[in-house]
């Protein structure tokens, strides 16, 4: 038998939880059915994707190449910023049936590169600009044109002319069920030297402002006296305590900064009503 074929009969015969941890994270939770409360039944309007960087999602998460625990409780996807565009990419943009000339229609590219049975190997790869994504001009040319003419897609913005994009490879490999190596690797194909932002984030859904859950999990930082590392610890009643480790300096030698906010719906940017927390999901963004 093979390594992997030795994971699939554990997984089998639950000797092993190797498929307890995947990518089971949406690559999209914004307009969908299962995130709608509208009276009438518009889906794509009543959660828009610019609603998604500042609202809570009662059903799933979504998020860049992600994971997440079965369940889903604990997330982890990539973010990323190039100082040029006015968010953190931590999500795919698309199209609503409303605003695309053929309906839905996701305006990224990225590929799912591999991945084994267990998930014990995945790898996927993300093509971000390094030029302003062209959020509103892709809505504004696809609703002009009518259903018998041509998608405008994110190549036609010319974005990706001379190359100026990152290649995003993420990949990731259980040692254990439970200990997952993440490797994040980002590579500049223009022709010149272009600011990037690597945000690796960790969050738990948000089950207890909807009632699922009376208990609140908790993210902190964990001090662990090694100087080129920082660690975020996660603790939650059923999953128990997890880690993430983050490894390497930055250019003035010290530990990758750790960043903080609460997965709580911004109100006051959504609705104009007051916030009930200080700290909120957009809160880094």
């Amino acid at each position: 038998m093979t390594e992997e074929e030795k994971r699939l009969q554990q997984a089998c015969d639950k000797t092993e939880e190797w498929k307890k941890w995947g990518p089971y994270l949406s690559e999209r939770a914004w307009g969908t059915v299962r995130e709608d409360y509208s009276p009438d039944g518009a889906a794509w309007d009543y959660f828009p994707h610019d609603h998604a960087r500042s609202r809570v999602y009662r059903w799933n998460e979504d998020g860049l190449a992600g994971i997440c625990d079965d369940v889903q409780r604990l997330c982890f996807a990539v973010a990323l910023w190039n100082e040029r565009d006015p968010i953190l990419k931590e999500r795919l943009f698309g199209l609503t049936g409303s605003e695309g000339n053929h309906g839905e229609d996701v305006k990224e590219y990225y590929f799912y590169l591999d991945s084994t049975p267990t998930h014990s190997y995945m790898k996927c790869l993300y093509k971000y600009p390094q030029s302003e994504f062209p959020y509103a001009r892709l809505i504004e040319e696809n609703r002009r044109r009518d259903k018998s003419a041509p998608e405008f897609e994110l190549l036609d913005t010319g974005i990706f002319d001379a190359d100026r994009y990152f290649d995003i490879i993420i990949e990731y490999a259980k040692a254990t069920p439970e200990d997952i190596l993440i490797r994040i690797t980002a590579i500049n194909r223009g022709p010149d030297r272009a600011a990037l932002h690597l945000l690796p984030t960790l969050w738990f859904r948000n089950t207890w402002v909807w009632g699922h859950s009376q208990h609140r999990p908790h993210l902190s930082r964990f001090a662990t006296g090694e100087r080129a590392r920082s660690v975020v610890e996660a603790q939650h009643q059923r999953l128990g305590t997890r880690w993430l480790i983050c490894d390497g300096l930055d250019e003035a030698g010290a530990p990758p900064p750790l960043l903080f906010t609460e997965n709580e719906s911004n109100t006051a940017r959504l609705f104009n009503a007051p916030n009930t927390s200080a700290y909120v999901k957009d809160g880094i963004n």
